[in-house]
């Protein structure tokens, strides 16, 4: 095996959502340990984790309970055939059927993406067997900016351009909507008018399409990745009645807002409207172990059932799915968030924060809006207030690296629409405390100082 010279190093990790091209040659910078919203790296340098890993660390790192619960569950069946079924994903999926609230039943996956893919199939089989023309429903509505996963039914439902670009065409059958979005909307609109034009445009678009073609239409409760959009109050219910009028399934993907990151265990919650059809991952286990879950309402699920000689049931299998050690820590991690209260601290914490920044930033040349829930947080960055035009990536990615060599991480809605990435993303640990939500703003606020001076 070749022995690397002493200014090269070899590095074979294909990254993700990055260009590896300034990279070959360089050491790799190794993240060795965490605690909290710590994460330390190789050389001992500390960064506060202001992104969650990716929206999913909800309760801290390090969390040696979570690892004894791995730990038992490995010992006593660290793997189970999915078609059987394991004391934790049973344990699990009464959990949630009880946290919603609802009668229903539940598909485990791996990730978000399967959840959603899982998603799409359900609801145009469901159709199928439902009656009522329900052979010829099978197009998904989302909306753009929206992010729903990788693969390429969700990457067909993502509203972000650049995610897709070279992997086309995807599948048929997927259409795309304007979501609400107050700070670019017409300025003779208020934001409830903005939310009501919106949802009449959807309406619109089910019409136009034959809504004895549309299976259904999948939502974030409020936009992450793409951006931080959040709806105006009324949306939401309108979305509820214009599906319900033409018979079409709605999907909240919960994704990013489950399991406390909007100050509330569950994203809907802020809008009171429930859907038929909910999609879990990241902080359903908070980032401890990759699971995925597909949670739908009883009518639903009873549309499945038949004799074995119909196939009626669902025709799926996810090798990894309903993991018995998965199971097991998304039960640990849940049981964390309601003892800690954590979508109580998210909600209180997440609003200093964001007040703090209003108070400092607002009238800041580059900023254009700071806006979110709970520990979500966006500030869209613009090079003239006034027109609103995005402020350049250069200057984005300025701002962003300023802030983790002061050792802070954030993120950016990368890769989202062409010209548009320009929104920085904020949503730390849901453990955050006020002291640490005062380092994030100070950090942010001296590299915008830093930006305006170049």
């Amino acid at each position: 095996m070749a022995t690397a010279s002493n200014d090269t190093y070899p590095d074979h990790l294909w990254r993700p959502l990055t260009q590896h091209q300034g990279l070959r040659g360089a050491m790799p910078n190794r993240m060795v340990s965490a605690k909290g919203c710590i994460i330390t790296d190789q050389n001992g340098n500390e960064f506060l984790d202001a992104i969650a890993g990716l929206w999913c660390v909800n309760i801290g790192y390090g969390r040696t309970e979570v690892g004894e619960v791995a730990k038992q569950q490995m010992s006593d069946l660290n793997y189970l055939a999915p078609v059987m079924s394991s004391g934790p994903v049973i344990d699990l999926a009464e959990k949630l059927q009880k946290m919603l609230g609802f009668e229903s039943h539940v598909y485990f996956s791996c990730s978000g993406s399967e959840a959603n893919e899982t998603a799409f199939k359900i609801a145009r089989q469901y159709h199928l067997q439902a009656g009522n023309g329900g052979e010829r429903r099978y197009k998904i509505i989302s909306r753009y900016r929206a992010y729903h996963g990788n693969t390429m039914g969700a990457m067909a439902a993502t509203g972000q351009a650049e995610r897709k670009m070279g992997y086309e065409p995807g599948p048929a059958g997927f259409i795309h909507v304007m979501p609400p979005y107050p700070y670019r909307a017409h300025p003779k609109l208020t934001a409830e008018e903005h939310a009501e034009e919106c949802a009449r445009l959807l309406e619109e678009t089910i019409i136009h399409e034959g809504a004895e073609t549309v299976a259904a239409f999948i939502m974030e409760p409020l936009i992450y990745g793409g951006g931080v959009l959040v709806p105006p109050d009324n949306y939401a219910p309108l979305v509820r009645e214009i599906c319900d009028r033409h018979g079409v399934l709605l999907i909240f993907d919960e994704v990013v807002s489950g399991f406390g990151r909007l100050g509330t265990m569950f994203g809907y919650e802020h809008w009171k409207v429930q859907a038929d059809i909910y999609t879990f991952a990241k902080g359903l286990a908070s980032g401890y172990m990759p699971i995925g879950a597909t949670v739908v309402k009883e009518h639903i699920f009873e549309k499945f059932e038949g004799a074995p000689s119909e196939m009626k049931h669902f025709r799926q299998i996810n090798t990894f799915g309903g993991h018995p050690v998965a199971s097991a820590v998304a039960l640990k991690a849940i049981q964390i968030v309601e003892e800690e209260k954590l979508a109580e601290n998210a909600d209180t914490v997440g609003t200093y924060m964001r007040h703090k920044f209003m108070e400092l930033l607002a009238d800041h040349p580059y900023v254009g809006e700071i806006r979110g829930k709970g520990m979500i947080m966006g500030i869209e960055l613009v090079a003239d207030r006034k027109t609103k035009a995005p402020l350049s990536d250069d200057k984005v990615m300025g701002i962003v690296g300023a802030c983790v060599q002061k050792g802070v991480i954030l993120g950016r809605n990368s890769n989202t629409i062409p010209g548009r990435c320009n929104v920085l993303l904020i949503a730390p640990p849901l453990i955050l405390t006020k002291a640490q939500a005062d380092r994030i703003v100070e950090t942010v606020t001296t590299a915008m100082a830093m930006a305006i001076q170049k």
